[in-house]
């Protein structure tokens, strides 16, 4: 079996054991990336220099046994919203194309003190706004499994990248489902931990009391693995969360028994593909034959949730967008009259027609006269959402749902018609809007060959009993061991 085809686990006892070098290791990675990536667009920037140097000192560490980690040696991605110290950081944007951070994020540096290599950075939907990839200033990002169709959003480079083998696993963000949607329509796990359980410093802002980076893995164990590392509290981030961080590989045990599953009727809805209820209901007796007691709970305010999303991360993206007006750094573009002038010309070339939208819905609920009727009403309806998964968390230890209603869609399907691209996260945005941890795993494949993602919601904090659940059905399965053919494949 190719080494590019082999999980984080095993390439780790691989690299400790001599059996192959991180150098060489990262060498196969980017053949694999000069191979496939010309078909998937899944990398905005290749560092292939900087990886090579990452994988020498790895191997430094490896033979003197010095300070090795789970992740040492071990080939990663980023998505483009992470700023990396003398490596651009363009978060798929004209306005920052040729921006380069002179830090890096909290979540760079940790992986880099595990010794992990960084390959390079993904390709995403332009301030990690959207939900197919298809909102990047630069080029659309396409499914391994078909290339006619979107890999998701906002972290389908990240998704992309993991599904093809580019990378052993990126750290993508998630603000409304950019993590768990793109994993579920990519055919990988997708965890976005509780919110403030992993820094946010250095990751560039959409929606400020949403965002959460987490990990993109192939399996499960991955996922595990990589969020030891990440996780963490950083004084840096002021809604970062000061709680000890275990080592989440410790959760991953086959045995749910008594374990309560909880399923939300609102869920399960009218206009829902046939073939993704029919694969989530599945899982749901899976885990039941698995010792799992399932239960109904019910979460009321679902329906508000999509219109409650888009009032608080629009008018937060208003906020935070703010900031790129052409003085400090990013793209400046000379207006022909005074310095208003010079900012209207910067953000009109700069900023793509999605980011504008989103801008402009967020002025107008925060702007005089119509505060109180949107954002105000809007955060207090999310107030509603939240203490429904506490009192469904009464009845229930996960609750489990689809992770998208439909498989991955046609590119350029949806681009004119926003309200339905909105609706691809209808499953995924409460989540966010709760600051609960929610993980995505493959549970199937439609006749099309296009796959099911599987979403688990936890309390939060309680990353480990949601690895635990999504690990025991992963174990009974085999979803997570398929590959799209794009020319080599495992033996």
């Amino acid at each position: 079996m190719d080494i590019i085809f082999r999980p984080i686990h095993e390439l780790s006892e691989a690299l400790r054991s001599g059996d192959i070098s991180s150098v060489e290791l990262t060498e196969a990675f980017l053949r694999r990336i000069k191979d496939v990536d010309g078909r998937i667009h899944a990398y905005i920037t290749v560092m292939e220099d900087d990886a090579l140097r990452m994988a020498e000192k790895a191997d430094e560490r490896l033979r003197k046994k010095d300070a090795i980690s789970p992740l040492t040696g071990i080939p990663v991605s980023l998505k483009d919203i992470f700023c990396t110290v003398n490596t651009k950081t363009t978060c798929a944007s004209r306005i920052l194309e040729d921006f380069v951070p002179p830090y890096d994020a909290t979540v760079v540096r940790r992986l880099k003190d595990a010794g992990a290599v960084i390959l390079g950075k993904t390709n995403m939907d332009e301030f990690a706004m959207g939900s197919s990839t298809e909102n990047s200033a630069f080029f659309t990002t396409l499914n391994p499994w078909d290339l006619g169709r979107v890999p998701g959003g906002s972290s389908g480079g990240s998704a992309s990248a993991v599904c093809a083998c580019e990378c052993t696993a990126s750290i993508g963000t998630d603000t409304g489902g950019s993590i768990r949607q793109p994993a579920s329509f990519c055919g990988v796990v997708g965890l976005k931990p509780t919110y403030g359980r992993v820094s946010r410093y250095g990751m560039v802002a959409f929606a400020s009391s949403l965002d959460q980076a987490g990990p993109i893995t192939r399996n499960v164990t991955d996922s595990a693995i990589v969020l030891s590392v990440i996780a963490g509290h950083d004084p840096k981030d002021a809604t970062s969360i000061d709680a000890p961080v275990p080592d989440y590989t410790s959760f991953l045990k086959k045995d749910i028994k008594g374990l309560r599953i909880g399923i939300p009727m609102e869920y399960f809805i009218e206009g829902m593909d046939r073939e993704v209820e029919e694969y989530v209901r599945k899982a749901v007796d899976l885990l039941k034959e698995s010792g799992g007691e399932v239960v109904d709970v019910s979460l009321p305010h679902t329906e508000y949730a999509i219109s409650v999303y888009y009032l608080v991360a629009t008018a937060e993206a208003s906020s935070n967008l703010a900031r790129y007006d052409g003085v400090k750094y990013g793209l400046r573009v000379k207006g022909r009259g005074d310095l208003i002038d010079m900012y209207k010309e910067t953000r009109d070339r700069g900023f793509g027609s999605e980011v504008k939208r989103r801008i402009m819905l967020g002025t107008y609920s925060l702007s005089a006269g119509y505060y109180d009727a949107y954002y105000r009403k809007a955060s207090q309806v999310r107030t509603l959402i939240r203490r429904d998964f506490e009192e469904a968390f009464r009845r229930c230890d996960v609750i489990v749902t689809p992770t998208s209603p439909t498989p991955p869609f046609r590119v350029g399907e949806r681009v004119e018609d926003p309200l339905t691209m909105y609706l691809s996260d209808v499953f995924t945005i409460s989540c966010n809007l709760a600051g609960i941890p929610g993980i995505s795993i493959p549970c199937g494949f439609t006749r099309d060959g296009l796959p099911v993602g599987l979403q688990i919601l936890g309390r939060p904090l309680d990353e480990g009993t949601i690895l635990r659940v999504a690990y025991t059905y992963e174990q009974a399965t085999e979803w997570h061991r398929r590959y799209p053919d794009l020319g080599e494949r495992p033996s």
